[in-house]
Parts: C-alpha cells; sequence; structure tokens
C-alpha cells in the first residue's frame, strides 16, 4: 500500500522561503522501473494546480509557469523522499500543497496536467505578511 507524507508548510512572508518534502513508504523511486513524482496545489475556490513533476520514463520535469525561476523539484531516491524548494514567494502561492505519485508511463507535462494516482493529505503554506 502506497502511503505519501508531505511536511514542511507553514506560514510565511511574501518574499521568503519554503522547502516541501514528502515521504513515501509502499512506492520506491528505482530507476529500473517508470514512475512519476509531482507537486500539486489547491488554493480556495480555485482547481488544483499541478505545480511541478518528474516522470522518469522520459526523464523530463516540468513546471508550472506561475512558479518557474522560484521553484525546484527535486529527489533523494535512496531516501524514497522528494521535495519542493519554494523561493520568493508571492501571496497567490497561498494553497495546500499535495504530493503526488505514479508507476506508469507518461511525460512530466502529462502527469502534472492529469494527475497521478497516489496522493498525500496535504500540507498548507499560507503567504502572508
Amino acid at each position: 500500500q502506497v502511503h505519501l507524507v508531505e511536511s514542511g508548510g507553514g506560514l510565511v512572508q511574501p518574499g521568503g522561503s519554503l522547502r516541501l518534502s514528502c515521504a513515501a513508504s509502499g512506492f520506491t523511486l528505482d530507476y529500473r522501473v517508470h514512475y512519476a513524482i509531482g507537486w500539486f496545489r489547491q488554493a480556495p475556490g480555485k482547481e488544483r494546480e499541478g505545480v511541478s513533476c518528474i516522470s522518469s520514463s522520459d526523464d523530463s520535469t516540468y513546471y508550472a509557469d506561475s512558479v518557474k525561476g522560484r521553484f525546484t523539484i527535486s529527489r533523494d531516491n535512496a531516501k524514497n523522499t522528494w521535495y519542493l524548494q519554494m523561493n520568493s514567494l508571492k501571496g497567490e502561492d497561498t494553497a495546500v500543497y499535495y504530493c503526488a505519485a505514479d508507476q506508469s508511463q507518461g511525460s512530466a507535462r502529462h502527469y502534472c496536467r492529469y494527475g497521478m494516482d497516489y496522493w498525500g493529505k496535504g500540507t498548507l503554506v499560507t503567504v502572508s505578511s
């Protein structure tokens, strides 16, 4: 059974930084199999948005235009953990952030657009002064 747990959310001032972590159990970041991992967010009253995704099947990485140059996704295969470093945070980044994972083939853009099979419960990021 796949279990994803996010951590690292909180309150930060505009211009500040946060790093989110997603620890996975029952899901292995193994280069020998296809997998995708990523981060999504949902702000109140808005649809879910794919923030950043990685796909091992075509070695692609995707960032939403709204976060390009400010957010960086990374992974630690040995720890089955991935991260979202968020810099220069803005009020519009306020949302519940979810990590997600999948075990099939597709581009990072595809996964960020259509979602993944496994989801964490989310962590709240609030950007406010």
